[in-house]
Parts: C-alpha cells; sequence; structure tokens
C-alpha cells in the first residue's frame, strides 16, 4: 500500500453508543494512513457525545443521527457525505466501532481492493475457531449455505462489517434497500443479482469480550436478514400458487362456457384445447409476476424482456421433458407413478426457481 492508496481511501465507522476504544482505534486508523475517516453517529445518548467530541477533536468527520436510524442508514449518510463532499476519494472502506476490525485487516482488505479488479471485498472470518462463540459459527455457517443455495455464491462470511470497493460504487450502493443490519445482506444480494464480484478476504476473528459489544439483536435482525435471502422463494411459492389457482379456473371457463360458445363439443377437444389455452394464459401471468414481483428484473429494454421471456418458455418446456423423463424412468424402476410424479416436480420445482433467478431474471449489469 502507498501513501497515496492511503489518502485517497475514506473509512465509514457507523456506532451506536461507543467507548473508548473507538477513539483509540481511530487513533491506530490515522497512524496507519487513514486520514479520511467518517464517524457516523447513530443516535447516540447524551452520556456518550464526549466521545464523539474527543474524535471530532482528532481530527475524524463525525455525522450526528439525531435518533437510531440502523446500521444502513447510517452507513448510507456516509456514503451520501463522500459523494457530495469527497470527489477526491478513490476507495471506500467500511468497519465495524466495536473492536473486531483490526488495523492490520483494514489495510489488507483495502490493499486487496486497490491490486484487484473491480469487485466487493469481503473481510472474512474463521468460524471454526476454538473462541468464536456458539450462535456465531453456528448463524454464519447457516447463512452461508442458505446464500448459496438461493443467490450461487459461497461467502464464508455473509455478516461481516469490514468491506471495501471503488468509490465509482457509490451511487449503487446508496441506492440499495435496508436500514438496519438486513441492509449488508441486501448488499450481498443486489451484487450477486447484478454479477458484481465478491471477494473474500482472510482476517483475524476477533470477538471482544463474547461479542457483547454489539447491538446485533439476534431474533430480530436475523428475521430481517433471512426474509430477504428467502424472501424471493416465498414469493415464487406464492406465484406459483396464484397462477396454478388461474390456470384451474381457466380450464373450467374453456371447458364449460368458451369452447362451446365457438363449438368446440368433442369432449376430448374441450379437455386438450382448455388445458392448453388455460396454461398458455397462466405462464404469461407467472412470467410477469416473476420478472416484476418475485425476482424484480431491471430490464435495460423490451429486448431485455423479449429475451427474458423466450428463456422462461425454453425452461418450461424443458422443465416439462424432464418431469415426463424422469416418471417414466422411476416407474420402470418399479416406483409408483403418483410417487414418481410427486418427487420429479418437487426437485424440478427447486431448479426451476435456481434457473429463474441466476440466469433468467438476474440482472446483467450493476447499475
Amino acid at each position: 500500500m502507498t501513501q497515496e492508496q492511503l489518502a485517497a481511501t475514506a473509512i465509514l465507522i457507523p456506532s451506536l453508543e461507543p467507548d473508548d476504544r473507538l477513539i483509540t482505534y481511530a487513533h491506530e486508523l490515522e497512524e496507519a494512513g487513514f486520514t479520511t475517516r467518517i464517524i457516523i453517529d447513530d443516535g447516540s445518548s447524551a452520556p456518550f457525545q464526549p466521545i464523539f467530541t474527543r474524535l471530532e477533536e482528532d481530527g475524524c468527520i463525525v455525522l450526528h443521527h439525531d435518533v437510531n436510524h440502523g446500521k444502513g442508514v447510517a452507513l448510507k449518510t456516509g456514503y451520501h457525505y463522500l459523494m457530495e463532499h469527497c470527489p477526491e476519494i478513490q476507495a471506500v472502506l467500511t468497519a465495524d466501532s466495536d473492536g473486531q476490525h483490526t488495523v492490520k485487516d483494514c489495510l489488507a482488505v483495502i490493499s486487496h481492493l486497490f491490486d484487484g479488479e473491480d469487485a466487493l471485498y469481503l473481510g472474512s472470518r474463521d468460524f471454526s475457531l476454538p473462541h468464536v462463540p456458539p450462535k456465531s459459527r453456528f448463524g454464519n455457517r447457516c447463512t452461508s449455505v442458505v446464500f448459496k443455495l438461493c443467490h450461487g455464491k459461497w461467502l464464508p462470511d455473509t455478516q461481516t462489517g469490514l468491506r471495501a470497493f471503488r468509490a465509482s460504487e457509490l451511487p449503487f450502493m446508496a441506492g440499495i434497500e435496508g436500514e438496519r443490519y438486513e441492509y449488508e445482506m441486501n448488499v450481498l444480494i443486489s451484487c450477486a443479482r447484478r454479477n458484481v464480484p465478491m471477494i473474500p478476504v482472510t482476517i483475524d476473528t476477533v470477538y471482544e469480550n463474547g461479542n457483547e459489544g454489539t447491538h446485533f439483536h439476534p431474533l430480530r435482525d436475523s428475521w430481517r436478514i433471512y426474509k430477504l435471502i428467502l424472501g424471493s422463494f416465498f414469493k415464487f411459492m406464492g406465484a406459483s400458487l396464484f397462477c396454478v389457482v388461474v390456470d384451474q379456473v381457466l380450464a373450467a371457463l374453456f371447458h364449460d362456457f368458451f369452447l362451446p360458445g365457438l363449438g368446440v363439443t368433442d369432449p376430448k377437444g374441450l379437455i386438450w384445447h382448455s388445458g392448453v389455452c388455460a396454461r398458455v394464459i397462466s405462464s404469461i401471468v407467472n412470467f410477469c409476476l416473476n420478472k416484476n414481483l418475485v425476482f424484480r428484473m431491471k430490464a435495460a429494454g423490451k429486448r431485455s424482456v423479449a429475451f427474458a421471456a423466450v428463456k422462461y418458455f425454453v425452461l418450461c418446456i424443458f422443465i416439462i421433458c424432464l418431469s415426463n423423463l424422469g416418471v417414466m424412468l422411476l416407474t420402470h424402476l418399479g416406483v409408483a407413478r403418483w410417487f414418481s410424479k410427486i418427487v420429479c416436480d418437487t426437485l424440478l420445482y427447486f431448479l426451476s426457481f435456481t434457473i429463474q433467478n441466476r440466469l433468467i431474471f438476474k440482472d446483467g449489469n450493476k447499475s
């Protein structure tokens, strides 16, 4: 790392009611070469204000929230400040104020950013170490597995607050939804969907006093995080169930009213034509729901939507063929047809979600 690179780096530290260790930490960062240190006071009470006053006296930029808004809002307050007042900044590093992120680790992460590609660099802790609190080890490992299943990226530490990215990405980061700890998970999801590389950088695994200084609420904030990770899948299920109802209702209407009114009276013809008409319409409805509500694809134009539609209907045909082949194979092996159908369609349902999430409705750019 060069002094010019460190001078072109801003480090953001959201803080809620810190102790004197934050003053020491800020001083160590300055000694290491981080001249632009921005502390966001996220609504700390009056007894803690002398700490922020001391930080300002030591050369830090301190931004205040009158009330606690959450870590996500605090980070975005820092991002907006940088965009408005610090055009010379080339890189942004975020860190926590509870002593988990050493100065050595900050230097390591920002060094990887300047030496590497445009990406989000994540300080990654080793949760297999014996001093890691069991709830942290279990929680982070579960979150990594679920994130991989839903979004296709394996990240060994999804909840790290030590992150670095180029200043050109500030508008993107500031525009991501989320107010509290769930914001950081939303960043990972947004990067996964927009093909932004996420590169782990190994750092020390520090837990001071059993991590008692954290403001992370296990139930409330875990619910917010998992709601984000699994949100697309649950919406996918809801859209699927809704379209099953649409398909059945339309099939009945075509069979009993529309097709007889057009002169179709043959029983087999009624069943076939009503099923096809209902499935075509319900598939169009399902495509629109998945595009706009489930995966919230930000299309670049009509051509992008048309291409997604083609891929979607090719997938539908592919899934139907795989289902029929699977049922035929299992039935040939002696498995009951009804059970074969359940097994195949259940597995293919998850496959369909994965393909739609990662390939069909995935945003192809960062903006």
